[in-house]
């Protein structure tokens, strides 16, 4: 967690400064120690009060709100980048084949057609939101909100939190049918890689990659040949190299490892490893570290002690504590003040995800659904966003100045208001489904009212 706690202390650069170099270093980890322990209190109570834990760390993170850190891309493109690798490499562990037979189609195009129609809606919305209504996101002007940065918002809000909403769903854990869950856990585990993907192949078609003088058909075949091209090699060689690694893993395991901790320091190195090689080989570091994941917790080792309970035992608490510093982190270097411009579209944003394009993505493949209605009604409501949103947001606020057409004056400023949307979307979609999934699901429950004698 190095690159974590480094933005906590300051950069290298903000370390030379003489108002950073007053405060002594044990008063630095004394902060950092008050601040981890805050976020255990609060997450206690957030659980208490029925919604999500990592929603309270994001508060806390808010009302600490450190300015002075003045973050540089640079550090936040480190930090996302870590983070990513393992809450995906964790989204891999914790696919159970065994769990999920009988739906694992369906899980699969949920996962992935799911995402791929919740983002299409939601950008969709977002475009109209902040251009037919006047709800532009930069404040004091009068451009409307770009096409390529409503579908760039909408693609980084397109993954769930299984963690967020399993959290919540313990409230009424003896209402909700074991397979939805397992359903549940199982969609969060494959859509984030296809968010990821989603996000990239937006980012293709949106962002600068011909001249000007290109003609309009032209350019437009170009890019969408290059998007899918691009595509194609990232996913082909981020599998290859998910798939050796996972069989690498199961080398190691059956001849090094003895103990059941040493099993973190495997699945640590070989994630690292793995998200560099598919770096180097022109693939998606993403799709490699998930597949190994897959591949690591479903392989059958010579230890009958390292199974899939066990690898998931040993790196939850890493995973946890990544989750967590993500929302801590991020609330402390927004300033709220910048987010009240973004209110309405940022809530409107919410809205739209989870009124209209979550539900439509289920409803669309509810033909394929094992699941009955009523399981369907509740499966359309759990779709808690959490740190993959807000960690790919950071990635939003670099692509937006890049976007074909953009006027420089309002690409700062467009960067910084659509970070915001997220941010906003992500805390109202925590705090309005936190609170209302246990009511829901005690209803969805409920059983049938007699019939009145006449």
């Amino acid at each position: 967690m190095p690159q974590l706690f480094a933005l906590l202390l300051g950069s290298t650069a903000e370390a030379a400064r003489p108002a950073l170099q007053a405060i002594p270093l044990e008063a630095q980890l004394l902060f950092i120690g008050v601040v981890f322990l805050g976020t255990l209190i609060i997450s206690r109570f957030s659980i208490r009060i029925g919604i999500p834990a990592v929603l309270g760390v994001l508060v806390l993170g808010l009302m600490i709100n450190i300015q002075g850190l003045d973050v540089g891309h640079t550090e936040v493109e480190s930090v996302h980048t870590f983070a990513l690798a393992l809450l995906l490499f964790y989204a891999g562990l914790t696919t159970d084949i065994q769990a999920i037979r009988g739906f694992v189609e369906y899980g699969l195009i949920l996962a992935i057609g799911g995402v791929a129609i919740s983002t299409l809606v939601l950008g969709t919305a977002i475009f109209w939101l902040c251009s037919a209504t006047g709800l532009t996101l930069a404040p004091g002007l009068n451009e409307t909100m770009p096409i390529g940065a409503a579908f760039l918002v909408a693609a980084c809000l397109g993954s769930t939190d299984a963690g967020a909403t399993l959290s919540v769903l313990r409230q009424v854990q003896r209402l909700v049918p074991e397979r939805v869950r397992h359903l549940l856990e199982f969609e969060s585990s494959v859509n984030d890689p296809a968010a990821l993907i989603l996000y990239s192949i937006c980012l293709s078609l949106f962002a600068v990659s011909h001249s000007q003088t290109e003609p309009l058909t032209g350019s437009m075949h170009g890019m969408v040949v290059d998007a899918f091209g691009d595509l194609l090699q990232k996913l082909g060689s981020g599998l290859l190299v998910g798939v050796g690694f996972g069989y690498i893993a199961k080398i190691i395991v059956n001849r090094f490892v003895v103990d059941k901790e040493q099993l973190l320091i495997v699945a640590m190195s070989l994630a690292f490893m793995d998200y560099g090689c598919a770096h180097f080989l022109d693939g998606s570091g993403y799709v490699a570290v998930y597949v190994t994941g897959v591949f690591m917790t479903n392989l059958h080792y010579k230890d009958p002690r390292f199974n899939h309970e066990t690898i998931h035992r040993v790196l939850l608490p890493f995973n946890t504590m990544t989750e967590i510093s993500i929302f801590l982190l991020f609330g402390l270097v927004v300033n709220p003040a910048d987010l009240l411009p973004c209110l309405p579209a940022g809530l409107g944003t919410a809205a739209a995800l989870m009124l209209l394009a979550r539900p439509l993505s289920v409803a669309c493949f509810q033909r394929f659904s094992p699941f009955n209605r009523r399981d369907s009604t509740l499966i359309a409501w759990c779709g808690l966003r959490g740190a993959v949103p807000l960690a790919l947001s950071f990635q939003v606020s670099v692509a937006i100045p890049t976007l074909k057409g953009l006027d420089p004056a309002i690409s700062t400023e467009l960067s910084q208001n659509c970070q915001s949307i997220v941010f906003i979307a992500v805390m109202a979609n925590l705090l309005i489904q936190g609170l209302s999934l246990p009511p829901i699901c005690r209803w969805l429950n409920a059983p049938p009212a007699p019939a009145s004698s006449s």
